[in-house]
């Protein structure tokens, strides 16, 4: 599988035009309306920033208007963070001398070389942040060349610049400039695999404790030089290598199972993500040979791998080493009821956990009894079950745990429809946080259990509740919903209707206008498919606006049309 960012990598890639070439065709480029999102009519080139005058109040005047003063380093020092400050505020940031982030600001190569010219005024800059910032891809070595400027940076994040090759070599040689960084994130990037990513990897310093390389196209052969590295970083703690679909494949020696031995000499590791990493059971046997020595493990993730289906058993005879293991994540990997059977065998010895996720495995519902048996249900956070076709038993079994739980997410379970009062009456109000219940089929008897349960009081606390894809549940049941009240925490609610039916939310819509002043965090609403008269549309979205409260709702087809007309009419005659 092939991201959109590996092949503009490569595209990218494909000029070679050295990063120099990239920065001075920018800089003589006069900059388009269309090269950012951001408004930059007042936007001054690097040349403005060396110069100030009085329409910037509190920032001193250069030697050029002021004439002849004295060199003080704290008087440079000061002019200097000014400068740093109108570079920020132009890009719509608050200054900050310890953490510098520029994440979404479509930063160029300009932007680039303007901040690479200002890190010199920022000497207690700890981390670095330019990430989703995708017209930098390329000329990374206009920042990378000034780093030894913040020799103290301990965080540097690059995810989603369109990096290729060259900006990943610029990058390596420059790791020695800071010799304290502690986390290291490339994610996004699917042009840096390759030589360049094995080299930097060798070049990896001691106190680093985290690296994330999601979604960066990594190879079997990035995979062993990856194994290298792990054994000799003995701080590492967070190792996030998902989405890289071929790092398992067996190419030129096995270079997942020379990074999974290598993780016996990563005594500090606490989270090892492997989510879409093309795992196989064979691989599960060299990474269960290395968890008797990982005594600090807390996270393992090794969701989303498909072709782990039926080798389960080989990973659960370790897993009993870990017994500090707090959250462990197996959702969507065509599990068998013998994979969770073995699973079941081992979870006593996990007397930590308090997040399984077991969740997009069809065939789990049958072993829900004996999993819930099996738990700390006392300790126990998260246990998502959807999708996992429930039966009645399943569902009773788990109504044990739903007293513990801060998220219940039963959606896709139809089992639900008709009995969702079981899992009502064993909430607890101070706990519970998320309540999903989409496509559970729910009848207006169960929005009814619903609304009693929050004017009792139950879901006090609740923040997200989704009751999307849920269309026969009855205009009654979600007025009753909304009188009720008690839902003063939600910030997250979606009634939305599957994509391909509509219907009209006139006689439940103004009890929701009604509900709307007692949601006070509401941060979000989904009513997607919904449809409504004009009047009412603009009524809800008039409150909505005013508090800043995203809503998610298919435009109306009337409105649409009387605006493109609209904008036709109005434009000029060529």
């Amino acid at each position: 599988m092939e991201s959109a960012d590996g092949q503009r990598g490569r595209d990218g890639g494909s000029q070679r035009r050295s990063p120099l070439d990239v920065i001075m065709s920018q800089i003589r480029r006069k900059r388009a309306a269309s090269d950012r999102k951001r408004a930059t009519s007042d936007r001054k080139p690097l040349g403005r920033f060396l110069s100030y005058t009085s329409d910037r109040p509190g920032i001193p005047e250069d030697e050029e208007d002021r004439g002849p003063r004295s060199a003080s380093v704290d008087s440079e020092r000061h002019i200097g963070w000014g400068r740093v400050c109108v570079f920020l505020q132009q890009l719509g940031k608050k200054g900050d001398s310890r953490s510098l982030s520029l994440t979404h600001c479509d930063l160029t190569a300009t932007d680039l070389l303007e901040l690479a010219s200002l890190l010199q005024f920022l000497p207690q800059l700890e981390e670095v942040d330019v990430s989703w910032n995708e017209l930098i891809g390329g000329c990374l070595t206009a920042l990378t060349s000034h780093l030894q400027q913040v020799g103290g940076v301990r965080t540097l994040r690059l995810c989603s610049c369109r990096l290729n090759a060259e900006d990943v070599a610029a990058l390596g040689e420059a790791l020695g400039c800071v010799p304290l960084l502690e986390v290291l994130d490339l994610s996004w990037n699917g042009g840096v695999g390759g030589v360049a990513l094995q080299s930097l990897l060798g070049k990896l310093q001691p106190p680093l404790k985290e690296l994330h390389l999601v979604a960066c196209q990594l190879t079997a052969a990035d995979a062993a030089a990856l194994g290298g590295s792990v054994a000799v970083l003995p701080r590492l703690c967070v190792l996030d290598v998902s989405c890289n679909p071929q790092l398992a494949q067996e190419v030129d020696g096995d270079g997942f199972r020379a990074l999974a031995a290598s993780l016996s000499h990563a005594a500090s590791l606490t989270a090892l993500r492997l989510q879409a990493c093309g795992l196989t059971a064979d691989d599960l046997d060299a990474l269960g040979g290395s968890f008797r020595y990982l005594p600090s493990l807390r996270e393992l993730d090794l969701s989303c791998n498909k072709h782990l289906s039926g080798g389960l058993s080989r990973l659960t005879f370790h897993l009993a080493h870990v017994s500090h293991l707090e959250i462990l994540d197996l959702h969507l990997c065509c599990l068998t009821p013998a994979d969770l059977r073995a699973l079941v065998q081992v979870l006593p010895s996990l007397t930590a956990l308090t997040e399984l996720d077991v969740s997009s495995n069809k065939e789990a519902g049958d072993v829900v009894p004996p999993l819930v048996s099996a738990l700390p249900l006392t300790q126990m956070r998260r246990l998502p079950l959807n999708g996992c076709s429930l039966n009645d038993a399943s569902f009773s079994a788990l109504a044990l745990a739903v007293p513990f739980l801060r998220a219940v997410d039963v959606s896709w379970c139809k089992v639900v429809g008709g009995r969702l009062s079981l899992l009502l009456d064993a909430l607890q109000p101070s706990i519970i946080l998320e309540l999903r219940l989409s496509s559970c089929e729910l009848t207006t008897d169960d929005l009814r259990h619903l609304a009693a349960a929050s004017g009792r009081g139950r879901l006090s606390s609740l923040r997200v509740l989704d009751l999307s894809y849920n269309g026969s549940t009855g205009d009654v049941g979600r007025s009753a919903l909304f009188a009720a009240g008690g839902l003063g925490s939600l910030e997250d609610l979606d009634l939305s209707l599957r994509p391909s039916t509509s219907a009209p939310c006139s006689a439940w819509l103004p009890a929701l206008l009604r509900a709307l002043p007692g949601m006070s965090a509401l941060a979000r609403l989904a009513l997607q498919r919904w449809t409504a008269g004009s009047q009412e549309r603009r009524q809800l979205s008039s409150k909505l606006r005013k508090r800043s409260v995203l809503l998610e709702w298919d435009p109306d087809e009337k409105e649409a049309a009387g605006s493109t007309e609209g904008q036709e009419e109005g434009q000029p005659e060529e």
